[in-house]
């Protein structure tokens, strides 16, 4: 008797599917490579410390980066940096705390109720158009010249973004999982906690990156005005001195501020969202 084998055709199949996976491979991003954010800074930084030992830039305008750091030692020696940094952050601090909560809940009351979306987002949205900045007048008459307009100022530049971006995120729900929610027949909490948050949180972290960034960017013009300290106020010292490298310094330490809130942030995200498969995972 003749034994008579059978096999079976997957090659193909097998082929298609690597040749789709390939495809897909090639549309993506790709991934994610370690402290990529920080190549951007640091080939800046390169091109800065290179122009500068070849004396292409004017050291009296933009001092070495050398010559920056040397700075910054010197004023972290004689407790001067130190006390203004730890002023900004508290005022920063301060302004994201109210900002954010405020932008929190009025996106839920607006965002879950008609009247109360009646009631407050074309407040919100001509609050947006008005220049947060310019309403520094009006509550320096208001609150006074001392602590309370920063902060109140920062809270405003804070809270607008979270607002915007958590409300959009709300709107955008679908209705059918609302609908679902009935059908389960879901208390408003338990809509809330299972639906709502879990469909508003892509938004909200959205606002919460540029709020994060608004807080610093407001802080550096309102420390410049009636302040004894902080790192605005350090800077507008320096302009008056012709002190170049202590701006740059104050520069610098926004920035990183910024950018180290802004990845805290990031990561709170992918930790909080890992079920979100996006490019940017």
């Amino acid at each position: 008797m003749t034994a008579v084998t059978t096999t079976t055709a997957v090659a193909a199949p097998a082929a298609g599917e690597l040749s789709e996976v390939r495809r897909r491979r090639r549309l993506s991003p790709g991934r994610r490579l370690p402290a990529a954010r920080l190549a951007g800074p640091l080939t800046l930084l390169a091109v800065w410390a290179a122009a500068s030992a070849a004396e292409a830039l004017d050291p009296s305008a933009i001092p070495a980066p050398w010559t920056v750091l040397r700075t910054a030692g010197h004023l972290w020696t004689d407790g001067t940096l130190p006390t203004d940094v730890l002023t900004s952050l508290q005022r920063a601090g301060y302004g994201f705390a109210i900002g954010l909560t405020a932008g929190v809940v009025l996106a839920l009351v607006s965002g879950l109720s008609r009247a109360g979306e009646a009631l407050i987002d074309g407040t919100v949205q001509l609050n947006r158009a008005i220049p947060t900045l310019g309403l520094i007048p009006l509550f320096i008459l208001w609150l006074g010249i001392g602590e309370t307009f920063k902060i109140a100022i920062i809270a405003i530049v804070v809270y607008v973004p979270i607002y915007l971006n958590t409300h959009a995120a709300l709107s955008g729900i679908d209705s059918r999982f609302v609908e679902l929610a009935e059908v389960q027949g879901l208390s408003r909490l338990a809509f809330v906690r299972q639906v709502v948050v879990p469909g508003a949180l892509p938004g909200f972290f959205v606002g919460l990156r540029l709020g994060v960034t608004g807080s610093w960017v407001g802080l550096v013009v309102l420390e410049q005005i009636n302040a004894t300290s902080g790192l605005g106020y350090m800077m507008f010292q320096a302009q008056n001195y012709g002190q170049s490298d202590v701006i740059l310094v104050g520069l610098l330490i926004y920035g990183v501020f910024g950018l180290v809130s802004d990845s805290v942030v990031r990561l709170i995200e992918r930790r909080v969202l890992p079920w979100r498969r996006t490019l940017g995972n």
